[in-house]
């Protein structure tokens, strides 16, 4: 007889193809927004760590969003959350529209923010859906999968984003916000069409959906130290620390490609763009890779192996040793995978009626994206390989959660 627990049950499995269906959206738009920060460089003549302030006003929304979006989702469910969530997201990408009329930097920063909370509602709501759609033994291997349609996503923006943006740069048009004005117009008209399509289908509210079961205790996200509060949990403090510093380094290694592949391998902005759906491509990989793998390896030392490897390719990274520097930098996205779905697995782990509040402030860690591209910047302005160092800092955190923080303790 077969003991292990499936990877979903078949009552779940539209719902999951729905759910996952939300993390390849947002991940267009998060890779499109880093194509945007050499074009606004191009366009708008903003300095390098003026356009990090392009990832400040998308992960500073998830720090104001996340914990309202938790207490929305709370209170009227899943699909509530997912229809408030797109519509958020459509409002900010149609505000682009105005945005490149008035030529401001601004103006696209409040769209920027609308934009990301939406994302920041979207992320609170699907995480823990995905995780509970089956036996909690099973939800880090869930998460994964979603999240590698989130990484496709990934691949598919910056192809877009290079096509409409960078290319219309380097063609030298006179006024190429008006490829913007349209990218994002078409992208809100799409994201309208996905909320409507969830406002009339049926979908179940799965609000602790294995709270009482006949299960495994193991199977189930029960606390299974009810007397605690939320931050008395120290997995849950330090997945919240982890994604903080994880996404921080995420951030800055996007923000930043474009301008490593044009300043140190002498590529032209379209050529480098071009590269970084090779390294979205890579994450991608690295996703299936990494779900595939938790199969016979805990997904803790995956984890914890994977932020040792990126500390070593930071350093190579840093050292501008032309190919060999830049395979380093292609790498970081094969290993960067699985950190962010894994830790806010992990952190969600018997935390049963604190889990939706949990994923809130995990999801508000998110904020460390909004920190680390602007300090990446301010050294990119003299040499965007020496930027590369401060990453090494975030993974450091993440390999002591990955080996030691994340076990839950009663």
């Amino acid at each position: 007889m077969n003991n292990k627990p499936a990877f979903t049950e078949k009552r779940f499995l539209f719902t999951f193809i729905l759910v996952t269906s939300l993390f390849m959206l947002w991940g267009v738009a998060h890779s499109m927004s880093d194509v945007l920060n050499k074009h606004f460089q191009n366009v708008l003549n903003v300095s390098k760590a003026q356009s990090g302030l392009i990832q400040f006003s998308v992960f500073g929304a998830y720090f104001i969003m996340s914990i309202p979006a938790g207490m929305f989702l709370k209170r009227f469910g899943y699909k509530a959350g997912v229809i408030l969530g797109l519509g958020l997201f459509a409002i900010g990408t149609f505000l682009f529209v105005p945005a490149a009329n008035a030529e401001s930097f601004g103006f696209f920063r409040i769209a920027l923010f609308i934009l990301g909370c939406g994302m920041a509602t979207l992320e609170t709501v699907a995480h823990p859906f995905a995780a509970s759609l089956g036996d909690q033994r099973t939800s880090d291997r869930r998460v994964n999968f979603s999240q590698s349609f989130n990484a496709i996503g990934a691949i598919i923006g910056p192809a877009i984003g290079t096509f409409f943006l960078l290319r219309a740069t380097s063609g030298g048009h006179e006024n190429s916000l008006d490829s913007v004005k349209l990218l994002y117009a078409g992208l809100g008209g799409f994201i309208l069409i996905v909320a409507v399509a969830f406002f009339f289908i049926r979908i179940p509210d799965l609000i602790d959906p294995h709270s009482i079961s006949d299960a495994p205790l193991s199977a189930q996200n029960i606390d299974i130290a009810p007397g605690k509060r939320l931050f008395q949990h120290r997995h849950f403090v330090w997945a919240v620390a982890a994604q903080f510093f994880n996404v921080a380094a995420q951030a800055g290694t996007w923000s930043y490609f474009i301008n490593y592949g044009h300043e140190k391998m002498g590529f032209s902005d379209e050529k480098a763009g071009n590269f970084m759906v090779l390294f979205m491509v890579m994450m991608a990989l690295g996703r299936f890779v990494g779900t595939y793998l938790m199969k016979f390896i805990a997904p803790n030392k995956i984890l914890a192996a994977f932020a040792i490897c990126s500390i070593i390719a930071c350093i190579i990274v840093a050292q501008s040793w032309d190919w060999t520097s830049y395979c380093a930098l292609l790498s970081i996205n094969f290993f960067f995978s699985i950190m962010f779905p894994t830790i806010f697995s992990l952190g969600l782990k018997n935390l049963g009626t604190h889990t939706q509040q949990a994923s809130s402030f995990i999801s508000m860690g998110v904020v460390g994206g909004a920190v680390m591209p602007y300090f990446m910047g301010k050294i990119a302005n003299e040499d965007v390989a020496h930027a590369y160092y401060l990453p090494i800092i975030c993974y450091v955190v993440i390999f002591l959660f990955a080996a030691r923080f994340f076990k839950v303790i009663r």
